[in-house]
């Protein structure tokens, strides 16, 4: 299948790889297909495309790549509507805000996308923790004393 992305431009897709987001994302709720595309010589970040609208796109990373303690548990209505049976069927991404320079752009540690692979269901899953902050740094928290 074919789409169009605001950032990579027309790329043909396996339809088997879009994920279906069933209550869509906050503030696109009518929005519930998006597929997860590749960045050309940049294995660090991806885009999360909308398949029906082209300029409807989010460039997101593993958060863990960047906050290795980053750790938060899943409601049972979550686990349950995602269908998720093992921890190693699940994928967190999280949505960056790209600013200039790029070293200050941020990523929402507090709202990830949680994904079932497996299932290719998806959402963005709304964390009630005040130690993550919507607008975290994509530059490496300093270490704790004696880590």
């Amino acid at each position: 299948m074919q789409i169009e992305s605001s950032y990579l431009g027309s790329i043909d897709i396996d339809v088997k790889k879009i994920l279906q987001f069933p209550a869509g994302l906050p503030g696109f709720a009518e929005e519930k297909e998006f597929v997860i595309l590749e960045i050309p010589e940049n294995p660090m970040f991806h885009v999360l495309q909308s398949v029906h609208n082209p300029n409807l796109a989010f460039v997101i990373t593993d958060p863990y790549q960047i906050y290795t303690s980053y750790t938060f548990e899943l409601d049972d209505y979550t686990i349950e509507s995602l269908q998720i049976t093992t921890q190693e069927d699940v994928a967190v991404f999280a949505i960056m805000t790209l600013k200039e320079p790029f070293h200050k752009s941020t990523i929402n540690l507090k709202a990830p996308i949680v994904i079932n692979m497996k299932k290719q269901l998806a959402k963005q899953y709304v964390l009630n923790l005040d130690e993550y902050s919507s607008q975290a740094s994509i530059q490496s928290p300093p270490l704790k004393e004696g880590e």
